[in-house]
Protein backbone atom coordinates (compact mmCIF):
# COMPACT_ATOMS: atom_id res chain seq x y z
CA UNK A 1 0.00 0.00 0.00
CA UNK A 2 1.04 3.60 -0.56
CA UNK A 3 0.46 6.23 2.11
CA UNK A 4 -1.20 9.31 0.68
CA UNK A 5 -2.04 12.41 2.68
CA UNK A 6 -5.39 14.01 1.80
CA UNK A 7 -5.94 17.74 2.31
CA UNK A 8 -9.70 18.56 2.24
CA UNK A 9 -9.50 22.30 1.61
CA UNK A 10 -12.35 24.68 2.54
CA UNK A 11 -12.78 28.45 2.55
CA UNK A 12 -14.99 29.73 5.33
CA UNK A 13 -17.34 32.05 3.39
CA UNK A 14 -18.62 29.02 1.50
CA UNK A 15 -20.96 26.29 2.74
CA UNK A 16 -19.24 24.33 5.53
CA UNK A 17 -21.80 21.52 5.57
CA UNK A 18 -21.28 21.03 1.83
CA UNK A 19 -17.50 20.89 2.39
CA UNK A 20 -17.78 18.29 5.17
CA UNK A 21 -20.09 16.15 3.09
CA UNK A 22 -17.78 16.37 0.09
CA UNK A 23 -14.78 15.46 2.28
CA UNK A 24 -16.60 12.42 3.60
CA UNK A 25 -17.56 11.38 0.07
CA UNK A 26 -13.94 11.65 -1.11
CA UNK A 27 -12.71 9.50 1.77
CA UNK A 28 -15.46 6.93 1.22
CA UNK A 29 -14.87 6.76 -2.53
CA UNK A 30 -11.12 6.26 -2.22
CA UNK A 31 -11.29 3.76 0.63
CA UNK A 32 -14.01 1.75 -1.09
CA UNK A 33 -12.54 1.73 -4.61
CA UNK A 34 -8.75 1.92 -4.22
CA UNK A 35 -7.50 -0.71 -1.82
CA UNK A 36 -3.87 0.09 -2.66
CA UNK A 37 -4.04 3.40 -0.77
CA UNK A 38 -3.71 4.03 2.93
CA UNK A 39 -5.41 7.42 3.11
CA UNK A 40 -4.15 9.77 5.82
CA UNK A 41 -6.35 12.81 6.60
CA UNK A 42 -7.34 15.07 9.50
CA UNK A 43 -10.23 13.71 11.55
CA UNK A 44 -13.03 15.91 12.85
CA UNK A 45 -11.31 16.30 16.22
CA UNK A 46 -8.01 17.48 14.79
CA UNK A 47 -9.59 20.26 12.72
CA UNK A 48 -13.06 21.78 12.48
CA UNK A 49 -15.10 19.28 10.47
CA UNK A 50 -11.91 17.47 9.41
CA UNK A 51 -11.27 20.30 6.94
CA UNK A 52 -8.22 22.45 6.28
CA UNK A 53 -9.46 26.03 6.57
CA UNK A 54 -7.18 28.08 8.79
CA UNK A 55 -3.45 28.65 9.14
CA UNK A 56 -3.30 26.62 12.34
CA UNK A 57 -4.94 23.70 10.52
CA UNK A 58 -1.94 23.47 8.20
CA UNK A 59 0.42 23.09 11.18
CA UNK A 60 -1.67 20.26 12.60
CA UNK A 61 -1.89 18.49 9.24
CA UNK A 62 1.85 18.83 8.58
CA UNK A 63 2.54 17.21 11.94
CA UNK A 64 0.07 14.39 11.20
CA UNK A 65 1.52 13.73 7.75
CA UNK A 66 5.09 13.69 9.05
CA UNK A 67 4.17 11.25 11.80
CA UNK A 68 2.56 8.95 9.23
CA UNK A 69 5.46 9.42 6.76
CA UNK A 70 3.23 10.01 3.75
CA UNK A 71 4.57 9.16 0.28
CA UNK A 72 2.17 11.27 -1.78
CA UNK A 73 -0.02 14.33 -1.28
CA UNK A 74 -3.61 14.73 -2.54
CA UNK A 75 -5.06 18.24 -2.32
CA UNK A 76 -8.77 18.60 -3.01
CA UNK A 77 -10.91 21.71 -3.01
CA UNK A 78 -14.07 20.81 -1.12
CA UNK A 79 -15.27 24.37 -1.69
CA UNK A 80 -13.17 27.27 -2.98
CA UNK A 81 -10.32 26.14 -0.74
CA UNK A 82 -7.76 28.20 1.12
CA UNK A 83 -4.60 28.51 -0.92
CA UNK A 84 -2.25 29.68 1.87
CA UNK A 85 -2.83 26.71 4.23
CA UNK A 86 -2.62 24.41 1.19
CA UNK A 87 0.67 25.94 0.09
CA UNK A 88 2.16 25.76 3.58
CA UNK A 89 1.49 22.03 3.55
CA UNK A 90 2.96 21.73 0.06
CA UNK A 91 6.13 23.53 1.14
CA UNK A 92 6.63 20.88 3.84
CA UNK A 93 6.20 18.02 1.33
CA UNK A 94 7.33 19.48 -1.99
CA UNK A 95 9.69 16.57 -2.70
CA UNK A 96 6.92 13.95 -2.96
CA UNK A 97 4.33 13.51 -5.75
CA UNK A 98 1.34 15.88 -5.48
CA UNK A 99 -2.06 15.64 -7.13
CA UNK A 100 -4.63 18.44 -7.14
CA UNK A 101 -8.33 18.18 -7.87
CA UNK A 102 -11.50 20.21 -7.47
CA UNK A 103 -15.02 19.07 -6.68
CA UNK A 104 -18.08 19.84 -8.77
CA UNK A 105 -20.61 22.46 -7.81
CA UNK A 106 -23.94 21.63 -6.17
CA UNK A 107 -27.20 23.51 -6.76
CA UNK A 108 -27.51 27.21 -6.00
CA UNK A 109 -28.90 28.22 -2.63
CA UNK A 110 -32.41 29.61 -2.42
CA UNK A 111 -31.07 33.15 -2.44
CA UNK A 112 -28.98 32.48 -5.59
CA UNK A 113 -25.54 31.99 -4.01
CA UNK A 114 -22.95 29.29 -4.74
CA UNK A 115 -22.18 26.62 -2.14
CA UNK A 116 -18.70 25.74 -3.29
CA UNK A 117 -16.92 27.65 -6.10
CA UNK A 118 -14.23 24.95 -6.28
CA UNK A 119 -13.87 25.52 -10.03
CA UNK A 120 -12.47 28.97 -9.26
CA UNK A 121 -10.55 28.15 -6.09
CA UNK A 122 -8.59 25.26 -7.59
CA UNK A 123 -6.91 27.79 -9.87
CA UNK A 124 -5.65 29.76 -6.86
CA UNK A 125 -3.88 26.80 -5.26
CA UNK A 126 -2.51 25.61 -8.61
CA UNK A 127 -1.09 29.05 -9.42
CA UNK A 128 0.74 29.03 -6.08
CA UNK A 129 2.27 25.66 -6.91
CA UNK A 130 3.46 26.91 -10.29
CA UNK A 131 4.99 30.04 -8.72
CA UNK A 132 6.94 27.80 -6.34
CA UNK A 133 8.13 25.56 -9.19
CA UNK A 134 6.44 22.61 -7.49
CA UNK A 135 5.64 19.71 -9.81
CA UNK A 136 2.07 18.47 -9.51
CA UNK A 137 -0.50 16.42 -11.37
CA UNK A 138 -3.89 18.01 -12.01
CA UNK A 139 -6.65 15.44 -11.96
CA UNK A 140 -9.77 17.47 -12.81
CA UNK A 141 -13.09 18.66 -11.43
CA UNK A 142 -15.18 15.72 -10.24
CA UNK A 143 -17.75 14.40 -7.88
CA UNK A 144 -15.87 11.79 -5.80
CA UNK A 145 -17.94 8.86 -7.05
CA UNK A 146 -17.18 9.51 -10.72
CA UNK A 147 -15.08 6.93 -12.52
CA UNK A 148 -12.77 9.66 -13.82
CA UNK A 149 -11.85 10.68 -10.27
CA UNK A 150 -11.31 7.10 -9.13
CA UNK A 151 -9.21 6.34 -12.22
CA UNK A 152 -7.04 9.44 -11.73
CA UNK A 153 -6.37 8.73 -8.07
CA UNK A 154 -5.54 5.10 -8.93
CA UNK A 155 -3.08 6.34 -11.54
CA UNK A 156 -1.59 8.71 -8.98
CA UNK A 157 -1.19 5.90 -6.44
CA UNK A 158 0.77 3.86 -9.01
CA UNK A 159 3.02 6.83 -9.71
CA UNK A 160 3.58 7.39 -5.98
CA UNK A 161 4.59 3.73 -5.69
CA UNK A 162 6.94 4.06 -8.66
CA UNK A 163 8.61 7.27 -7.49
CA UNK A 164 9.05 5.81 -4.00
CA UNK A 165 10.72 2.71 -5.46
CA UNK A 166 12.69 4.59 -8.13
CA UNK A 167 14.40 7.29 -6.08
CA UNK A 168 17.33 5.71 -4.25
CA UNK A 169 16.98 2.24 -5.76
CA UNK A 170 20.00 -0.04 -6.13
CA UNK A 171 20.79 -2.10 -9.22
CA UNK A 172 23.31 -4.92 -9.23
CA UNK A 173 25.94 -4.90 -11.97
CA UNK A 174 27.08 -8.48 -12.55
CA UNK A 175 30.31 -8.19 -14.50
CA UNK A 176 31.54 -5.33 -16.70
CA UNK A 177 29.47 -4.31 -19.69
CA UNK A 178 29.91 -6.35 -22.86
CA UNK A 179 32.91 -4.85 -24.68
CA UNK A 180 31.32 -4.58 -28.17
CA UNK A 181 28.26 -2.75 -26.77
CA UNK A 182 29.23 0.83 -25.99
CA UNK A 183 25.49 1.35 -26.27
CA UNK A 184 25.14 -0.04 -22.70
CA UNK A 185 27.67 2.40 -21.20
CA UNK A 186 26.23 4.62 -18.47
CA UNK A 187 27.20 7.54 -16.26
CA UNK A 188 26.80 6.31 -12.68
CA UNK A 189 27.41 9.76 -11.24
CA UNK A 190 24.40 11.17 -13.12
CA UNK A 191 22.22 8.40 -11.68
CA UNK A 192 23.43 9.21 -8.17
CA UNK A 193 23.11 12.97 -8.51
CA UNK A 194 19.72 12.98 -10.21
CA UNK A 195 17.93 10.06 -8.61
CA UNK A 196 20.19 8.73 -5.82
CA UNK A 197 20.28 5.45 -7.78
CA UNK A 198 23.31 3.35 -6.92
CA UNK A 199 24.97 0.65 -9.00
CA UNK A 200 26.36 -2.22 -6.91
CA UNK A 201 29.14 -4.11 -8.77
CA UNK A 202 29.76 -7.86 -8.56
CA UNK A 203 32.51 -9.83 -10.28
CA UNK A 204 31.91 -13.00 -12.23
CA UNK A 205 34.83 -14.54 -10.35
CA UNK A 206 33.09 -14.00 -7.01
CA UNK A 207 29.85 -15.32 -8.54
CA UNK A 208 31.58 -18.55 -9.61
CA UNK A 209 33.14 -19.03 -6.19
CA UNK A 210 29.79 -18.47 -4.46
CA UNK A 211 28.02 -20.85 -6.85
CA UNK A 212 30.65 -23.55 -6.29
CA UNK A 213 30.26 -23.19 -2.52
CA UNK A 214 26.47 -23.43 -2.57
CA UNK A 215 25.15 -26.49 -0.77
CA UNK A 216 22.86 -28.88 -2.57
CA UNK A 217 20.17 -28.48 0.10
CA UNK A 218 19.90 -24.77 -0.73
CA UNK A 219 18.91 -25.36 -4.34
CA UNK A 220 16.60 -28.39 -4.06
CA UNK A 221 13.42 -26.30 -4.16
CA UNK A 222 14.60 -24.34 -7.21
CA UNK A 223 15.60 -27.56 -9.01
CA UNK A 224 12.22 -29.13 -8.31
CA UNK A 225 10.36 -26.06 -9.61
CA UNK A 226 12.41 -26.04 -12.81
CA UNK A 227 11.78 -29.73 -13.44
CA UNK A 228 8.06 -29.25 -12.75
CA UNK A 229 7.35 -26.19 -14.90
CA UNK A 230 9.82 -26.42 -17.79
CA UNK A 231 10.49 -28.96 -20.52
CA UNK A 232 13.91 -30.25 -19.45
CA UNK A 233 14.40 -33.09 -21.93
CA UNK A 234 17.39 -31.41 -23.62
CA UNK A 235 19.31 -30.77 -20.40
CA UNK A 236 20.84 -32.95 -17.70
CA UNK A 237 20.86 -32.52 -13.92
CA UNK A 238 24.23 -30.79 -14.04
CA UNK A 239 22.79 -27.91 -16.09
CA UNK A 240 19.73 -27.65 -13.85
CA UNK A 241 22.02 -27.57 -10.80
CA UNK A 242 24.08 -24.71 -12.28
CA UNK A 243 21.14 -22.54 -13.22
CA UNK A 244 19.63 -23.21 -9.79
CA UNK A 245 22.86 -22.16 -8.09
CA UNK A 246 22.97 -19.01 -10.16
CA UNK A 247 19.41 -18.11 -9.19
CA UNK A 248 20.08 -18.86 -5.52
CA UNK A 249 23.20 -16.67 -5.37
CA UNK A 250 21.63 -13.74 -7.23
CA UNK A 251 18.63 -13.84 -4.89
CA UNK A 252 21.10 -13.83 -2.00
CA UNK A 253 22.91 -10.79 -3.41
CA UNK A 254 19.60 -9.00 -3.98
CA UNK A 255 18.42 -9.66 -0.42
CA UNK A 256 21.72 -8.57 1.14
CA UNK A 257 21.88 -5.25 -0.74
CA UNK A 258 18.12 -4.67 -1.21
CA UNK A 259 18.55 -4.64 -4.98
CA UNK A 260 15.65 -3.88 -7.30
CA UNK A 261 17.29 -5.67 -10.21
CA UNK A 262 20.44 -6.63 -12.09
CA UNK A 263 22.23 -5.83 -15.31
CA UNK A 264 23.96 -9.11 -16.13
CA UNK A 265 26.94 -9.90 -18.35
CA UNK A 266 25.26 -12.86 -19.99
CA UNK A 267 27.97 -13.62 -22.56
CA UNK A 268 30.65 -14.88 -23.17
CA UNK A 269 32.44 -15.41 -19.84
CA UNK A 270 29.27 -16.90 -18.35
CA UNK A 271 29.36 -19.71 -20.91
CA UNK A 272 33.14 -20.14 -20.99
CA UNK A 273 33.86 -20.28 -17.27
CA UNK A 274 30.57 -21.10 -15.54
CA UNK A 275 29.23 -23.33 -18.31
CA UNK A 276 25.67 -22.03 -18.73
CA UNK A 277 23.60 -19.25 -20.25
CA UNK A 278 21.89 -17.31 -17.43
CA UNK A 279 18.65 -16.60 -19.30
CA UNK A 280 16.38 -19.05 -17.44
CA UNK A 281 17.58 -17.75 -14.07
CA UNK A 282 17.06 -14.16 -15.21
CA UNK A 283 13.46 -14.85 -16.23
CA UNK A 284 12.71 -16.58 -12.95
CA UNK A 285 14.28 -13.74 -10.95
CA UNK A 286 12.22 -11.20 -12.91
CA UNK A 287 9.09 -13.21 -12.13
CA UNK A 288 10.03 -13.05 -8.44
CA UNK A 289 10.24 -9.23 -8.54
CA UNK A 290 13.99 -8.84 -9.16
CA UNK A 291 14.18 -7.26 -12.62
CA UNK A 292 16.99 -8.65 -14.78
CA UNK A 293 18.33 -7.01 -17.94
CA UNK A 294 20.73 -8.61 -20.38
CA UNK A 295 24.17 -7.42 -21.44
CA UNK A 296 24.75 -5.31 -18.30
CA UNK A 297 22.08 -2.83 -19.45
CA UNK A 298 21.61 -0.85 -16.22
CA UNK A 299 19.21 1.69 -17.78
CA UNK A 300 17.28 -1.26 -19.19
CA UNK A 301 16.95 -2.80 -15.73
CA UNK A 302 15.78 0.55 -14.35
CA UNK A 303 13.14 0.75 -17.10
CA UNK A 304 11.88 -2.70 -16.12
CA UNK A 305 11.68 -1.66 -12.45
CA UNK A 306 9.69 1.47 -13.32
CA UNK A 307 7.19 -0.48 -15.43
CA UNK A 308 6.75 -3.07 -12.69
CA UNK A 309 6.27 -0.40 -10.00
CA UNK A 310 3.66 1.38 -12.12
CA UNK A 311 1.51 -1.76 -11.98
CA UNK A 312 1.93 -1.87 -8.20
CA UNK A 313 4.29 -4.83 -8.76
CA UNK A 314 1.47 -6.93 -10.23
CA UNK A 315 2.59 -7.22 -13.86
CA UNK A 316 5.96 -8.48 -15.01
CA UNK A 317 7.93 -6.98 -17.92
CA UNK A 318 9.99 -8.69 -20.60
CA UNK A 319 13.39 -7.27 -21.60
CA UNK A 320 13.63 -7.33 -25.41
CA UNK A 321 15.59 -6.46 -28.52
CA UNK A 322 13.93 -4.64 -31.40
CA UNK A 323 15.04 -7.42 -33.74
CA UNK A 324 13.37 -7.46 -37.17
CA UNK A 325 10.50 -5.92 -39.08
CA UNK A 326 7.89 -8.52 -39.99
CA UNK A 327 8.40 -9.79 -43.51
CA UNK A 328 4.74 -9.29 -44.48
CA UNK A 329 3.49 -6.43 -42.26
CA UNK A 330 5.54 -3.24 -42.19
CA UNK A 331 4.02 -2.13 -38.84
CA UNK A 332 4.95 -5.31 -36.95
CA UNK A 333 8.29 -6.13 -35.32
CA UNK A 334 9.71 -9.11 -33.47
CA UNK A 335 10.10 -8.37 -29.74
CA UNK A 336 12.73 -10.98 -28.90
CA UNK A 337 15.56 -12.03 -26.68
CA UNK A 338 17.68 -15.14 -26.38
CA UNK A 339 15.54 -16.93 -23.77
CA UNK A 340 15.09 -14.64 -20.78
CA UNK A 341 11.30 -14.32 -20.60
CA UNK A 342 9.49 -14.91 -17.29
CA UNK A 343 7.37 -18.05 -17.47
CA UNK A 344 4.32 -16.12 -16.23
CA UNK A 345 4.21 -14.45 -19.67
CA UNK A 346 3.99 -17.67 -21.72
CA UNK A 347 1.19 -18.03 -24.25
CA UNK A 348 -1.65 -20.38 -23.34
CA UNK A 349 -0.50 -23.26 -25.53
CA UNK A 350 3.23 -22.87 -24.82
CA UNK A 351 5.44 -25.24 -22.88
CA UNK A 352 8.71 -23.40 -22.09
CA UNK A 353 11.69 -25.50 -23.11
CA UNK A 354 15.20 -25.18 -21.71
CA UNK A 355 17.60 -25.10 -24.64
CA UNK A 356 21.11 -24.15 -25.69
CA UNK A 357 21.77 -20.57 -26.82
CA UNK A 358 20.54 -20.13 -30.39
CA UNK A 359 23.30 -17.64 -31.32
CA UNK A 360 26.26 -18.46 -29.08
CA UNK A 361 26.00 -22.25 -29.01
CA UNK A 362 27.88 -22.91 -32.24
CA UNK A 363 30.50 -20.30 -31.27
CA UNK A 364 31.21 -21.27 -27.66
CA UNK A 365 30.08 -24.87 -27.58
CA UNK A 366 26.51 -26.10 -27.29
CA UNK A 367 27.31 -28.00 -24.10
CA UNK A 368 28.41 -24.76 -22.38
CA UNK A 369 25.49 -22.65 -23.62
CA UNK A 370 22.42 -24.37 -22.16
CA UNK A 371 20.18 -22.26 -19.97
CA UNK A 372 17.95 -20.33 -22.34
CA UNK A 373 14.20 -20.93 -22.04
CA UNK A 374 12.29 -20.77 -25.30
CA UNK A 375 8.62 -19.99 -25.86
CA UNK A 376 6.22 -17.53 -27.41
CA UNK A 377 4.75 -14.90 -25.08
CA UNK A 378 1.11 -14.02 -24.46
CA UNK A 379 -1.05 -11.88 -26.74
CA UNK A 380 -2.67 -8.52 -25.96
CA UNK A 381 -2.12 -4.80 -25.53
CA UNK A 382 1.39 -3.90 -24.35
CA UNK A 383 3.40 -0.81 -23.43
CA UNK A 384 6.98 -0.53 -24.65
CA UNK A 385 9.35 1.90 -22.96
CA UNK A 386 13.03 2.68 -22.62
CA UNK A 387 15.11 5.03 -20.44
CA UNK A 388 18.29 6.59 -21.83
CA UNK A 389 20.67 9.34 -20.80
CA UNK A 390 22.24 11.55 -23.46
CA UNK A 391 24.68 14.27 -22.39
CA UNK A 392 23.26 14.38 -18.87
CA UNK A 393 19.64 14.49 -20.04
CA UNK A 394 17.35 11.57 -19.23
CA UNK A 395 14.45 10.70 -21.51
CA UNK A 396 11.89 7.91 -21.75
CA UNK A 397 10.53 6.37 -24.93
CA UNK A 398 6.85 5.43 -24.58
CA UNK A 399 4.66 3.62 -27.08
CA UNK A 400 2.04 0.88 -27.23
CA UNK A 401 1.33 -2.06 -29.47
CA UNK A 402 -0.71 -5.24 -29.83
CA UNK A 403 0.98 -8.62 -29.45
CA UNK A 404 -0.54 -11.48 -31.41
CA UNK A 405 -0.04 -15.22 -31.71
CA UNK A 406 2.01 -16.85 -34.46
CA UNK A 407 1.82 -20.56 -35.31
CA UNK A 408 5.53 -20.83 -36.12
CA UNK A 409 8.08 -22.11 -33.64
CA UNK A 410 10.95 -19.62 -33.32
CA UNK A 411 14.08 -19.78 -31.20
CA UNK A 412 14.43 -17.66 -28.06
CA UNK A 413 11.64 -15.92 -26.14
CA UNK A 414 9.52 -13.81 -28.44
CA UNK A 415 6.29 -12.36 -29.76
CA UNK A 416 5.24 -10.23 -32.71
CA UNK A 417 4.01 -6.75 -31.78
CA UNK A 418 2.03 -4.56 -34.16
CA UNK A 419 2.26 -0.77 -33.67
CA UNK A 420 0.46 2.10 -35.38
CA UNK A 421 3.41 3.36 -37.39
CA UNK A 422 6.64 1.36 -37.14
CA UNK A 423 8.51 3.65 -39.55
CA UNK A 424 7.81 6.65 -37.34
CA UNK A 425 8.64 4.70 -34.17
CA UNK A 426 11.86 3.35 -35.65
CA UNK A 427 12.93 6.79 -36.88
CA UNK A 428 12.28 8.18 -33.38
CA UNK A 429 14.42 5.44 -31.81
CA UNK A 430 17.23 6.18 -34.26
CA UNK A 431 17.16 9.98 -34.12
CA UNK A 432 16.61 10.28 -30.36
CA UNK A 433 19.51 7.96 -29.49
CA UNK A 434 17.52 5.13 -27.90
CA UNK A 435 19.25 1.76 -27.96
CA UNK A 436 18.29 -1.66 -29.31
CA UNK A 437 16.89 -2.82 -25.94
CA UNK A 438 13.47 -2.03 -24.45
CA UNK A 439 11.05 -3.29 -21.82
CA UNK A 440 7.57 -4.58 -22.66
CA UNK A 441 4.72 -4.94 -20.17
CA UNK A 442 1.03 -5.80 -20.48
CA UNK A 443 -1.59 -3.04 -20.65
CA UNK A 444 -1.55 0.64 -21.49
CA UNK A 445 0.76 2.52 -19.07
CA UNK A 446 1.17 5.68 -21.11
CA UNK A 447 -0.63 7.98 -18.64
CA UNK A 448 1.19 6.48 -15.68
CA UNK A 449 4.56 6.78 -17.42
CA UNK A 450 3.93 10.40 -18.42
CA UNK A 451 3.01 11.33 -14.86
CA UNK A 452 5.97 9.40 -13.44
CA UNK A 453 8.37 11.17 -15.80
CA UNK A 454 6.95 14.57 -14.80
CA UNK A 455 7.77 13.95 -11.13
CA UNK A 456 11.11 12.24 -11.88
CA UNK A 457 12.27 15.04 -14.19
CA UNK A 458 12.59 12.77 -17.24
CA UNK A 459 11.68 14.01 -20.72
CA UNK A 460 8.96 12.03 -22.49
CA UNK A 461 9.38 10.90 -26.09
CA UNK A 462 6.01 9.38 -27.02
CA UNK A 463 5.10 7.81 -30.33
Amino acid sequence: MVRIGFVPSHRSPFNKEWAIDMRDRVVKSIERNIKEIELIYPDKKLTDGGLVTFMEDSEKVIKLFKEKDIQGLLIGMMTFGEEIPNLLIVEAFSSIPIQVFGTKEGPFTEDGNRKSDSFCGTISTASGLVRRNVKFDFSGIYFPEEEGFISDVKRFSKVVNAINGFIGMKIGELGPRVAPFETCAINEVDLINRFRIKVVPYTLLQLKVDMDNTKEDNIKEIENEIKKFYDCKLVDDNIISKVSRLEYILKKYAAEEKLSGFGIKCWTEMQKYIGISPCLSMGRLTDSGIMCACEVDIHGAITMVVQNLLTLNRDIPHFIDWTIQNQEDENTFLAWHCGNAPISLRCNSCVPQINTHSILGWQLGYDKSFGTVEFQLEEGLVTISRLVEINGKFKMLITTGEAFHDSRKLRGSWRWIKVDDLKKLYRTIIEEGFIHHASVISGDLRKELRTFCKFAGIDVIEV
